[in-house]
């Protein structure tokens, strides 16, 4: 499993990432997103947008790779990690 979270402060809606990675897509604000029918769980604040996988890292790596403000980060998790809320990291 791995995280993929999208700052939504440093994002400047360049949208390199939609083109490696289908499962980004152009928010209503005009920002990049994550499509919630394709992340095993998604969370959205004001300030950023994460969302749990379980397949497809390399994509979601080029995307992360391709954002020029650097506003996507990709890192592996354990299915359960304390103190996050239970929709990103599956912890019940």
């Amino acid at each position: 499993m791995f995280r993929v979270t999208i700052d939504r402060q440093a994002c400047a809606g360049i949208f390199a990432c939609l083109v490696r990675d289908d499962r980004f897509v152009e928010g209503a604000e005009g920002l990049a997103t994550l499509d919630p029918e394709a992340a095993e769980r998604l969370h959205r604040s004001d300030t950023e947008v994460t969302a749990v996988f379980a397949e497809g890292r390399e994509r979601a790596e080029q995307a992360a790779t391709a954002c020029p403000p650097d506003a996507i980060t990709v890192e592996d998790i354990d299915a359960c990690e304390p103190g996050e809320p239970a929709e990103v990291g599956g912890c019940r």
